[in-house]
């Protein structure tokens, strides 16, 4: 099974690709993609590209993605949201199945405690994919998030899958 995590950014989006066979996880590649505009539009249809690109590259069997949290700032968040739809829409135009998982659990999975620092998240990644070299914090976040999925939705996901066929 192999899974994309993306960790959404308006600026920088963060996304990882790992293969799970069963209980053993490897790492495929990761990266970031950077908006490119002068405007929101313009910078949302680069990041739509580009995800576009990686599935292209690496055709993984489903994705996850990190749930939208509320923070003080509501324009940020607003953005955020923003960048989190064009990547959901572009994970659904691909036609793969999407887990999505909150922010806390995705660090509890990986770390072992929900409220862990982004330095113990990349360090975990590095362990549990050996020889990861993550392309920046938000891959390591997409890495994790994709590692989040392989425990909790891509079982049931791809029974049902195989049942389909």
């Amino acid at each position: 099974m192999r899974i994309l995590g993306i960790d959404p950014g308006l600026r920088t989006l963060g996304w990882g690709v790992i293969e799970s066979h069963g209980s053993r996880l490897s790492h495929v590649a990761n990266g970031l993609c950077k908006s490119d505009g002068d405007d929101l539009g313009e910078r949302l249809l680069s990041l739509h590209n580009q995800i576009v690109e990686v599935i292209a590259e690496h055709n993984p069997d489903q994705a996850a993605i990190e749930q939208t949290f509320v923070n003080k700032d509501g324009a940020g968040t607003l953005k955020l949201g923003q960048a989190r739809g064009v990547a959901l829409l572009t994970l659904a135009q691909a036609g793969l199945p999407v887990g999505e998982y909150a922010p806390n659990r995705v660090k509890k999975t990986v770390v072992g405690v929900g409220h862990a620092e982004k330095e113990q998240v990349l360090h975990m990644v590095k362990l549990q994919l050996p020889g990861c070299s993550p392309k920046g914090a938000d891959a390591a976040d997409a890495l994790a998030i994709a590692i989040c999925h392989s425990y909790y939705g891509a079982a049931p996901q791809a029974r049902m899958k195989e049942v389909r066929i």
